[in-house]
């Protein structure tokens, strides 16, 4: 392992996208722990990457231009989907304190982090294409693969929590103002829609 593997894992970690933009909004709308299972679901939603990666799916992912659409218009309708959910404060962003709407909450924010991952195939082709580059040749080259995998989710999920934590921090200053709450959810709903169209220009 190379300290340029770690350095650049690191900038793409910590570089705001659809992962860390969702587990801010948990924390400002949840709390603490909510921005932290946010940040695990995150994380999870980013190995059925690796598995792709390791067994070769994501080279047919790379290689066809339709695999890779349909994927990437998956995640646009879900970006969408996203947007409007917090735009109209429903869904897995929706600030409310009662007890079963907690339970409920619990698997609607693992739901959307892991389906926020899942479908962006800008990672599958980051296991691809990224990870390779530092697998020293010769044998073991799964057994390699497997371990930068590791430290990129355990990176990934750090530093998504971090970012959780700090929002979770200033909820309470938040909610006291509804005119801010109201004006932050459509902040994000409009950072949703603003992802979905920079995911639906991008390419292979």
């Amino acid at each position: 392992m190379t300290l340029a593997f770690l350095l650049t894992s690191l900038v793409i970690v910590a570089t705001p996208g659809t992962g860390a933009l969702y587990t801010i909004a948990a924390g400002l709308t949840r709390g603490t722990r909510a921005s932290v299972l946010a940040a695990f679901a995150c994380t999870l939603g980013t190995v059925p990457h690796l598995v792709a990666a390791v067994t070769g799916l994501a080279a047919l992912l790379h290689a066809s231009g339709v695999a890779f659409a349909l994927l990437k218009y998956a995640g646009v309708a879900y970006l969408l989907y996203m947007a409007w959910a917090t735009w109209q404060d429903r869904g897995a962003l929706t600030v409310d304190d009662d007890a079963t709407a907690d339970r409920r909450s619990f698997w609607s924010v693992l739901g959307a982090g892991i389906t926020l991952n899942l479908l962006n195939p800008k990672l599958t082709i980051f296991f691809f294409a990224f990870l390779p580059q530092f697998v020293p040749a010769g044998g073991g080259a799964v057994p390699a693969m497997l371990g930068l995998s590791a430290v990129f989710m355990a990176m990934t999920f750090v530093v998504f929590a971090a970012y959780g934590v700090f929002a979770a921090a200033v909820r309470d200053h938040v909610l006291r103002r509804p005119r801010v709450v109201a004006g932050m959810r459509k902040v994000f709903a409009v950072t949703f829609a603003a992802l979905a169209g920079r995911l639906a220009v991008e390419s292979r």
